[in-house]
């Protein structure tokens, strides 16, 4: 204790010492020159004009209010898990980015039953949302300039839901891909929730059907487009199957968002009385919808429709098999079958009317309902790909 007392006394009065010959600050220096100016930034006005203007991105608007895509049903389903994928934004790049499966597995809960896995993450229901430009372009607003509107947001080739992914739509030009990502049939299924065995109505033809519940909703769902466009997923009777030029040579794009004409082409995706896409180099040079070729193929594809909704109905020995739409007096695919809330009039098992049951079908006659609804629902009336739908109508027919 001595000896830090020591050292106290002789270190403190050193250091105030040094603190006490410490002098005034001095002046401060002359200033320094002036560093040169930095660049200008970019203006982010003139930068948002270069899509946002009349021509491009504000065009492209307007196409857009009058596709289905804005102004139908697209984003109606859009909360529920599996219908999400393709009825709202977020449900669709939900299944992009995590490459959901396109399979139906067994659930490990209940080995006896099945679980469709090309739903929606639960992530990806709190806010859906439409369908809009970021759904297709999620690389807008990336760097704020035009080359933002690519690359799309999927052009993978797509296993279809239809054959729980055990079939693949991949078209030539890979863009059409991003349209057959929802632009395909659903898959029929059994009570436990199995995808039905397909082959079985070929192979099987003249056994009753017996795999699954029929229902006047039961089929394949409504865009079924890309099955009969990439000519994959038909229940194909028979043989000779081939597809026309427009598989390999075109896209979607070539004619459903041709320059626009009317209300038809650009973002609307109408494809209605505008030839634009189809009057190009290396395709047609005088298309139009007065064309020989045009009118005869739809005609034609047209009249066999008829012959095989005709085949179908017969089965009801004096009644529809198929219900015919009250509005435009076509058939769509839908069965004829009393539903108390979807289908109130349906003749088959009406009980207000005391109807019977629909009669028992065999395997061939419920795979010909099948493709009729891809037909019918495919809209297009052969043009998308004549020589697969001419294929498919021709051995269907024969088949029952």
């Amino acid at each position: 204790m001595k000896k830090l007392f020591r050292f106290l006394t002789l270190f403190l009065p050193a250091v105030m010492l040094a603190w006490a010959c410490e002098g005034p600050m001095g002046p401060a220096g002359a200033d320094g020159k002036d560093g040169a100016d930095g660049k200008d930034g970019a203006d982010a006005n003139e930068t948002c004009k270069l899509c946002h203007n009349s021509t491009v991105v504000d065009a492209k608007v307007i196409e857009y209010e009058h596709s289905l895509h804005f102004a139908g049903e697209a984003f109606e389903e859009g909360t529920r898990n599996n219908c999400a994928p393709c009825h709202s934004h977020q449900g669709f790049l939900d299944v992009v980015k995590n490459n959901t499966p396109a399979t139906i597995t067994q659930n490990p809960a209940d080995p006896t039953k099945y679980i469709n896995n090309y739903v929606a993450s639960a992530s990806a229901l709190a806010l859906p949302g439409p369908i809009s430009c970021f759904t297709c372009h999620t690389s807008l607003h990336k760097n704020y300039a035009a080359t933002d509107f690519f690359p799309l947001a999927t052009t993978a080739a797509v296993p279809m839901t239809m054959w729980a992914g055990a079939k693949t739509a991949n078209f030539a030009k890979t863009s059409s891909n991003l349209c057959a990502k929802c632009h395909q049939p659903r898959p029929v299924t059994a009570s436990s929730g199995a995808v039905i065995d397909y082959a079985k109505l070929v192979t099987e033809p003249a056994a009753t059907y017996n795999m699954s519940s029929i229902s006047y909703r039961t089929g394949v769902h409504y865009g079924v487009q890309a099955a009969i466009a990439s000519g994959t997923g038909g229940i194909e009777f028979g043989t000779g199957y081939s597809n026309s030029a427009h598989v390999a040579a075109t896209s979607c794009s070539d004619c459903h968002m041709a320059t626009p004409s009317g209300l038809s082409g650009g973002h609307s995706f109408v494809a209605t009385n505008n030839f634009n896409g189809c009057n190009t180099t290396g395709c047609h040079s005088s298309m139009s919808g007065t064309n020989a070729s045009l009118t005869a193929i739809k005609t034609e594809i047209s009249a066999k429709l008829e012959e095989l909704a005709a085949k179908i109905n017969a089965i009801g020995s004096g009644h529809d098999i198929l219900q015919k739409d009250p509005i435009d007096g076509q058939y769509h695919g839908y069965f004829d079958i009393y539903d108390a809330s979807a289908n109130p009039t349906g003749y088959w098992k009406n009980p207000a009317n005391g109807n019977p049951a629909l009669p028992a079908l065999t395997n061939a006659q419920f795979g010909a309902i099948l493709n009729f609804q891809l037909l019918v629902r495919d809209g297009s009336s052969g043009v998308h790909n004549y020589a697969y739908t001419k294929k498919l109508l021709e051995n269907t027919i024969a088949a029952i």
